[in-house]
């Protein structure tokens, strides 16, 4: 047979096949009124408010779904909505657990009783439920949701905001008219030039999971080292039930990962790296004691779970003695009930709770960083102490700050002024129709 021309060679393409150009990377410039940075717990109520309220709003995720500590850090029993036997934080945040409640046919606790345990008013829900109903509730407002993506510039010019953004084969230009940061960490208040605050030290994050595979009662624990006890008897399968009732008992356990930050890619790796490396070690150790030879990882959160990074030094830091004390702000916005709760590695939890009837209350300056134009934050970076913010960073919490900060930019957004220049009892009526509940004046 002779030589074959390359020249004479047609390709053969299967049906439908067909010759493309190599893929480019797309590049567009967008506008909006609201830009929600952070899909999280904040971010997602943030965002789902401001389409609501009419405003055309975009909300960038770096991560694949909504919800953060709640959904990827595994924390499903947000709280706390109710304090001594009144409901306290409402409006968006409670509607999307109640929805996960009614369509998981799940009970609520006894609400006009005060429990024993504060934590025993959190409400247990569907994971997969709530990542289901944010999203689906953020696309009815009208949310223009851009999972994959992260800013990588932003800058303040004639009034409005330009944000540029990099995502999976996107490089977008977002201009804007009022910013809202929900990534916890105060990243867009640092990138814009605002002051943000952390500690030297800051509490550890927890990698959250769940074991089976082995009867608790069972097991001989003298010969179990006593540092272990814990997570085999939170992690019992015959428990595993989850219902949103009081007295509930849900297994999950977690490692600490000390200085768990999530503000950027390298770090949110390293604490990722840190905590399951924690885990399988720990998975292995368990596994050589009696009784443990059929132990199974059942159960494993998608990332480590952070409690404390940066927050932003705003026109009023929040102090311990604010919260403790209920103090009722004149620009207070929403409710907290939580106790204070600093976790320390090696150490046990420093719990300091409410006294009887007693509330906090989150002022509207405390989401907007100092010196700042046309901006305001949501969620645990809220300018605060650490003591303070230990109890702010709680999901209920959040919720009610997402909100509040959304009411507030869409009004400044359409009356062309800064949030902080907004008349607060407009904000307090918009949040009230949107069924919010607005602290009281004394």
């Amino acid at each position: 047979m002779g030589a074959v021309s390359l020249g004479m060679v047609t390709p053969s393409f299967a049906k439908g096949e067909s010759l493309v150009a190599p893929y480019k990377v797309k590049e567009e410039s967008i506008t909006t009124e609201i830009l929600v940075v952070g899909g999280g717990t904040a971010g997602t109520i943030a965002a789902i408010q401001a389409g609501r309220a009419g405003a055309e709003t975009i909300l960038i995720e770096s991560g694949s779904q909504l919800g953060g500590t709640t959904t990827t850090g595994g924390v499903a029993f947000p709280g706390i909505f109710h304090a001594w036997g009144k409901q306290i934080i409402g409006g968006i945040g409670w509607e999307l657990v109640m929805d996960c409640v009614e369509l998981n046919g799940d009970k609520l606790p006894n609400f006009s009783k005060v429990p024993d345990s504060h934590w025993k008013h959190q409400v247990t829900i569907n994971v997969p439920l709530y990542t289901l109903l944010a999203e689906e509730k953020c696309l009815e407002a009208g949310v223009d949701i851009r999972y994959y993506e992260s800013p990588t510039q932003i800058e303040f010019k004639k009034g409005k905001w330009i944000v540029e953004s990099v995502g999976k084969g996107t490089k977008t230009t977002i201009v804007c008219n009022q910013i809202i940061d929900c990534t916890g960490n105060a990243l867009i208040a640092s990138m814009a030039g605002y002051d943000v605050l952390r500690e030297k030290d800051t509490q550890p994050g927890s990698l959250i999971f769940r074991l089976g595979g082995y009867n608790y009662d069972s097991l001989d624990l003298t010969k179990i080292p006593e540092k272990y006890h814990r997570v085999l008897r939170q992690n019992m399968l015959e428990n595993s039930k989850r219902e949103s009732r009081e007295h509930t008992y849900v297994p999950y356990s977690y490692v600490y990962v000390p200085g768990a930050d999530s503000t950027t890619s390298e770090v949110h790796t390293k604490a990722n790296n840190e905590g399951r490396n924690t885990l399988l070690k720990l998975v292995r150790t368990l596994k050589t004691f009696p009784g443990c030879e059929n132990l199974k990882l059942v159960d494993l959160k998608t990332e480590t779970a952070v409690r404390e990074t940066y927050r932003i030094d705003g026109l009023y830091k929040m102090n311990k003695d604010d919260y403790t004390s209920g103090k009722v702000f004149d620009d207070a916005i929403s409710h907290s009930f939580y106790p204070i709760d600093l976790h320390r590695e090696g150490k046990s939890i420093y719990q300091e709770f409410l006294k009887p009837d007693v509330v906090a209350c989150i002022p509207l300056r405390s989401l907007i960083p100092k010196q700042s134009r046309n901006f305001l934050v949501a969620g645990r970076c809220v300018s605060s102490d650490r003591l303070a913010n230990s109890a702010l960073r709680v999901q209920a919490s959040c919720m009610g700050m997402g909100q509040a900060a959304a009411v507030a930019a869409v009004l400044a957004s359409k009356q062309g002024v800064s949030p902080e220049q907004v008349d607060i009892n407009e904000i307090k009526e918009l949040l009230k129709k949107h069924g919010a509940i607005v602290p009281a004046q004394k």
